[in-house]
């Protein structure tokens, strides 16, 4: 297992994996990260100052990957946990929670001082691995991701 950040290579994998996490769970298409037109660049996307997209790679094949950045229409201490996404063969076996930590790792080290994700109702074991890095669940969205089929938001403040 290795965790890296994003290659230019690993754009078309890593959006292969997203779409297909998001048919497999039963997640709309729109309003989601499927259709998000970053999707189609992720290492360009997140090659900018206080961002960053990790891969994570088993038996040199890339399987998931999720990224920080800014939260758009925040402070600029609020970072968002983006298009974390793992196939189901590898769930279940602590990969989500290495990259977890080390996503917010990074968003520690770029200064923000609090971090938001949005998720969907019934992916409940996602939200049990974001309440155990402590995020807590908020009574409206924040920012403006433009997925406004993800009615599940929470956040962790690092301070």
């Amino acid at each position: 297992m290795n965790i890296r950040e994003i290659q230019l290579k690993d754009n078309e994998r890593m959006a292969e994996i997203v779409r297909e996490v998001i048919v497999e769970m039963g997640a709309p298409k729109v309003g989601t990260a499927y259709e998000d037109k970053a999707l189609e660049n992720l290492y360009e996307t997140y090659n900018k100052e206080r961002a960053c997209y990790f891969v994570i790679e088993v038996e040199g094949k890339v399987v998931g990957g999720a990224g920080i950045a800014h939260l758009a229409n925040e402070a600029e201490t609020v970072c968002e946990l983006q298009k974390m996404y793992f196939l189901g063969s590898t769930r279940g076996k602590g990969l989500g929670m290495k990259m977890m930590h080390t996503c917010l790792s990074k968003a520690q080290e770029f200064g923000y001082e609090q971090c938001y994700i949005e998720t969907m109702p019934y992916m409940t074991d996602a939200q049990k691995l974001y309440k155990k890095a402590g995020f807590q669940y908020l009574e409206a969205p924040m920012g403006n991701t433009g997925h406004y089929s993800c009615p599940v938001w929470m956040l962790k403040k690092f301070i």
